[in-house]
């Protein structure tokens, strides 16, 4: 199992640190995705939009869970 697919996974759980530590060391577009959404859950949308620019991705206009569906989508096409 991938870091993503594994930190998506904890997040789902409630597990958010878990889910942060798992992403926070990798600079790979799908991480800084991951990373991002975590942020937004937190509430924390200037530390997402870091992580989303980061990603050369525009903040999306979703909610939590489209946005944690399409990360998960996209894990599944990455593996």
């Amino acid at each position: 199992m991938t870091h993503h697919k594994k930190a998506l996974q904890f997040a789902r759980e409630g597990k958010w640190d878990e889910a942060h530590e798992l992403v926070q060391p990798h600079t790979d577009k799908l991480s800084c995705l991951i990373h991002a959404w975590l942020h937004r859950e937190e509430g924390d949308n200037a530390n997402a939009a870091y992580w989303y620019r980061e990603a050369d991705s525009a903040f999306p206009d979703n909610d939590l869970d489209e946005e944690w569906e399409r990360l998960y989508r996209m894990v599944a096409d990455d593996s």
